[in-house]
């Protein structure tokens, strides 16, 4: 199922974003980008993804940035830039080389420097911990709220796919009651275009007729079919995660609608198998996008 949600927020300074997009998957795969130095935060981020979803790819990103107010003051190295100077001069003087620019002498590494006082306590950090985590129970819940709308949608085309469902049932039902009939005068008239002399026999056409009617029962592929369709509608009505269930479902399904195309031997009962075989395939497809 597919989804965004978003959180932010902001402690001692620091300010920080999780933004979190949810896929399509057929089991739970969380992929977490973190700040280095926040490999801790990886489990619990984890836990609190399986208490929430059972299938689907999650991205989750965390963006920590630090408020410019709060920021710790720089120092500036004056005594390495004498030195950097005075190794230069030479070079200058004997114009090998131009005069280095301020701007060009700040960006030499180690003449800017943070002074960031006191290493972070413990205490500090787990408080930081504790606010990032929240933040991110924040946006999965945010996300979950975004797959049960999209459930929701589905959940109506799913019951909307069992309704034609249904109906097919039914309109297969009634052209199957007719087969043998059908069959017998299939038989009837086949032996009297291959010998139209011929008196035929009309037991041994009537059991002839029994045999190919009973080669082209569908009646269990029906029963079992309706009862697909049932089971269908009762894992709709129930509140627990039910994709893995679909997938099984619609795999019986696609069995059962296979079997009734290759036993009929009705062109009507073969049309409505392959409007069968539609509905399931697009059930099919919208399982793959249930939780």
């Amino acid at each position: 199922m597919t989804g965004f949600a978003r959180a932010e927020g902001e402690h001692q300074g620091q300010r920080w974003i999780w933004e979190l997009k949810s896929v399509n998957g057929r089991g739970l795969d969380l992929k977490l980008r973190l700040p280095p130095g926040f490999d801790a935060l990886e489990p619990p981020a984890r836990a609190a993804a399986s208490a929430r979803f059972k299938r689907g790819s999650v991205q989750a990103a965390l963006t920590l940035t630090r408020d410019a107010a709060a920021a710790a003051p720089v120092k500036i190295d004056i005594g390495l830039i004498e030195r950097l100077l005075e190794a230069g001069a030479p070079l200058i003087e004997a114009k090998r080389v131009r005069k280095p620019s301020w701007d060009g002498l700040l960006a030499v590494r180690g003449v800017v420097q943070s002074e960031e006082g006191v290493a972070q306590s413990e205490e500090e950090r787990a408080a930081l911990d504790a606010a990032l985590l929240a933040g991110l129970e924040r946006a999965f819940d945010a996300l979950a709220e975004a797959r049960q709308s999209e459930g929701r949608m589905l959940a109506a085309a799913l019951s909307e796919a069992g309704d034609r469902m249904d109906a097919l049932i039914t309109a297969a039902r009634a052209s199957a009651a007719t087969a043998p009939a059908a069959a017998l005068e299939r038989i009837r008239q086949r032996l009297e275009s291959l010998a139209p002399e011929t008196k035929l026999d009309p037991a041994r056409v009537a059991q002839e007729a029994a045999i190919a009617a009973a080669r082209a029962d569908v009646q269990e592929e029906l029963e079992r079919l309706a009862a697909h369709a049932h089971e269908l509608r009762a894992l709709l009505a129930k509140p627990e995660p039910a994709g893995r269930r679909l997938d099984f479902l619609s795999q019986e399904l696609t069995r059962e609608a296979n079997t009734l195309c290759s036993k009929s031997a009705d062109l009507e009962l073969t049309r409505i198998g392959l409007d069968l075989k539609a509905v399931v395939d697009q059930i099919k497809e919208q399982a793959a996008n249930v939780e």
